[in-house]
């Protein structure tokens, strides 16, 4: 369960982030990769060059490190979302590694994000990327399974596009709405905003039936008709209405803070939403990156203070994978005192 979002403030800075809800346990770290970086394939085993360096969130553990988002020098940024019950990748076998004389790269679908980052400067060059691109599906090393995962990923000039590999074959689509969330496909999601076209920013007047007059409890009568709950398809549309109604600042510092109350609208706190593993599915952390600075601003569970982390400040450290740290900090209350 998560939720993504892009947004452009007034001076046309783009903006892209997401909350990750999950129900396994994870320690999501923030690190730089540098430009030049060789990683490796495990499905073929070829040592990848990246093209650019970026900044993302993800986790180490076994020797293999995955990210869950990210954004790259060029301002390509990219997330990697639950699509459970709808993706579909091959399994990993010699007869699909033939792909790579077909002109296909054949990638993991966990190593897929770091793949586009490292990659990417634009939507156009992603499309090209993917075009050339066969997702396999391996266990990953905190699920211990196949990962069923989609992605979105936005550009600097506030172009998106969804990437999800179903029954039908690996597709994209232009993220006309600027929403993403799980299940089901972009495509479906898209279609159900049509059922909630009456919902509205402005006061319902009062009506009557026959002699009776009715009239709204208050303000934000408008909005009744969105759903509250914490589905897939809930969130999509509250996040969709709310990010589309919303007046956006003209300077940075208000669009971080609009991008995080949008956000607010569709965090899961712990103990609402329980699996069949009996685990808790909760917003373990909301992080959003300016495409124009590749400035991440983030927040974890525990501690709803907003933190930093920029590339240009950290990319010339080393030329190996730098660990910024843990997102989970011990939480400072600022105190205040008589003037």
């Amino acid at each position: 369960m998560c939720t993504a979002i892009t947004l452009q403030s007034q001076s046309g800075e783009t903006f892209f982030g997401r909350n990750m809800d999950f129900s396994y346990d994870i320690e999501p770290q923030l690190y730089i990769v540098p430009p030049n970086y060789e990683w490796n394939n495990v499905l073929n085993m070829r040592v990848l060059r990246n093209h650019f360096g970026f900044i993302g969130i993800g986790q180490e553990r076994d020797g293999s490190l995955g990210f869950f988002d990210g954004v790259n020098e060029r301002g390509f940024a990219a997330a990697a979302l639950y699509f459970a019950d709808y993706a579909q990748y091959e399994e990993y076998n010699e007869n699909n590694m033939k792909m790579i004389h077909m002109g296909k790269n054949p990638i993991n679908s966990w190593d897929f994000l770091h793949y586009i980052l490292g990659r990417c400067s634009d939507i156009e060059g992603l499309k090209e990327v993917v075009q050339n691109t066969y997702l396999i599906g391996m266990p990953d090393p905190i699920t211990e399974t196949v990962a069923p995962l989609h992605w979105m990923a936005v550009d600097r000039s506030g172009k998106s596009i969804i990437i999800e590999q179903t029954k039908r074959g690996l597709e994209m689509f232009d993220n006309t709405i600027g929403v993403m969330a799980n299940s089901p496909d972009y495509q479906w999601q898209m279609v159900n905003l049509r059922n909630y076209m009456n919902v509205s920013t402005r006061q319902v007047p009062e009506v009557w039936w026959g002699n009776t007059r009715l009239s709204p409890f208050g303000q934000a009568a408008g909005t009744m008709p969105l759903p509250g709950g914490y589905t897939s398809p809930e969130r999509f549309v509250r996040t969709a209405f709310i990010k589309t109604h919303i007046e956006l600042p003209r300077d940075a510092t208000g669009m971080v803070m609009s991008c995080f109350h949008v956000m607010e609208s569709v965090s899961i706190p712990r103990g609402v939403v329980m699996t069949s593993r009996d685990t808790y599915d909760y917003t373990k952390y909301t992080a959003f990156v300016n495409t124009a600075t590749c400035e991440y601003y983030f927040k974890a569970y525990d501690n709803i203070q907003i933190g930093t982390a920029s590339y240009w400040e950290n990319c010339s450290y080393t030329k190996d994978v730098v660990c910024l740290g843990k997102l989970m900090r011990p939480v400072i209350f600022e105190k205040l005192y008589p003037c």
